[in-house]
């Protein structure tokens, strides 16, 4: 058994909690949360290994949090659950990331699951948590994208001691895929590495402004250092302008065990919303050696990544153009609309010194606001991507998802 569980277990038992008290109980909660996705995508390039990878499968994802129980120091309990089931697949519409397929034989697996515990402990404005986690953190940010959500293994502690500080330090050791039903060690780019080490904070300077910094080591792979910039600035009513600025600096360290890592990414966003419309600018530009270095399995904390692409190769310089709409302006509330388009040129990597790429994404959602159905939420998401100038992949892409979570207790 994993190291932390072991711990985050040992640690309850050894504390001899009591469950009833009635902060553990009283304040839990629990949530079921059901997911049905269809992903369609059409390899339009010449050569490919595979016409297209289509599949079709339903997911349920299940959390339970509990209170803390009473005195000085809480204790607590989280746990998440896991289920994928394979609805339509075959080894040669196999790869979309719904499923896990076999090593020998390819083929997509019927179901698979995954049930992750995680010990928590409180004093005062300072919480730890051990186990498995899905940290939103700017140097390991969990991905769900997909039928069911990545993980992470480890311990992860936020303070709030300080007003307006939030203080995080952390220690990550496995990653579980989005499409996996176990644990594998954290690394980066194929390499494994025994653990990533966190530490950093954000500092908020009343209610529109909040700075960050974050330093973060893979070890044996790469350092990285993050500073962040988020203001809203209200214009008028109904009327606001958020900022929204990225600096990661990244180099390899220690062994260097994925070779030589040298780049920097400064990158920002900029979105103007004037009542039911938002209108979006942003900027990504990268310098260096080497593409921009993040977890395997997890998300890159950049403004372009967007639905199938992330824009962060060697040198490259990436713009983005987004606009969303809310149709309750027009009387049907829940129904949104989403366009963007991003562009990057100047990518260097192997033999290609000026590589460009495109992607255009349409997302399109509806919530159910009462009925019977109330709460449910359809979602397509069209994706044209394709690249060049040395670069040549070119894929149409469409995602059909339907969500609806059921609050337990």
């Amino acid at each position: 058994m994993n190291r932390y569980l072991s711990l985050a277990t040992a640690g309850l038992v050894l504390c001899d909690l009591n469950f009833a008290q009635a902060g553990f109980v009283e304040d839990s909660s629990a949530t079921l949360a059901t997911r049905n996705f269809y992903l369609n995508r059409d390899f339009r390039q010449t050569g490919a290994p595979q016409a297209k990878a289509e599949e079709w499968a339903q997911g349920f994802i299940g959390q339970f949090q509990s209170g803390y129980t009473d005195g000085t120091v809480g204790f607590g309990l989280d746990a998440l659950g896991t289920l994928g089931i394979k609805l339509d697949s075959s080894r040669d519409r196999r790869g979309t990331g719904l499923l896990p397929f076999g090593p020998q034989s390819h083929q997509p697996v019927d179901e698979y699951s995954a049930l992750g515990p995680t010990a928590k402990m409180r004093l005062s404005q300072t919480q730890l948590k051990v186990g498995t986690l899905t940290p939103t953190h700017p140097l390991a940010y969990y991905s769900d994208t997909r039928l069911l959500p990545q993980t992470f293994t480890g311990a992860y502690l936020t303070s709030k001691e300080i007003a307006d500080l939030t203080f995080t330090t952390a220690r990550l050791t496995e990653v579980k895929d989005r499409n996996s039903s176990h644990n594998d060690d954290i690394g980066y780019a194929g390499q494994s590495s025994d653990h990533m080490d966190l530490l950093g904070g954000d500092y908020a300077f009343g209610k529109n402004l909040t700075l960050s910094y974050h330093h973060g080591e893979l070890q044996d792979i790469y350092r990285q250092q993050f500073a962040g910039l988020t203001h809203v600035l209200p214009l008028a009513e109904g009327v606001s302008l958020r900022s929204d600025l990225r600096y990661f600096d990244s180099n390899d360290i220690g062994a260097s065990k994925a070779g030589k890592i040298d780049n920097r990414n400064f990158n920002g966003m900029f979105t103007l919303s004037v009542g039911a419309h938002r209108f979006g600018a942003a900027f990504q530009s990268l310098s260096g050696d080497s593409a921009f270095p993040f977890i395997d399995t997890s998300m890159p904390y950049v403004v372009n990544l967007v639905t199938y692409n992330s824009f962060t190769r060697a040198n490259e310089k990436s713009w983005q153009l987004r606009h969303d709409y809310d149709f309750v302006a027009l009387g049907i509330p829940g129904l949104t609309l989403m366009n963007r388009y991003v562009k990057g040129d100047d990518i260097r990597t192997g033999m290609v010194r000026n590589g460009s790429e495109w992607e255009r994404d349409t997302d399109l959602s509806y919530v159910f606001q009462s009925g019977m159905l109330e709460g449910l939420n359809l979602r397509w998401r069209n994706v044209t991507f394709r690249s060049g100038d040395g670069l040549t992949q070119k894929i149409d892409e469409n995602r059909l998802i339907a969500a609806y979570t059921w609050k337990l207790w």
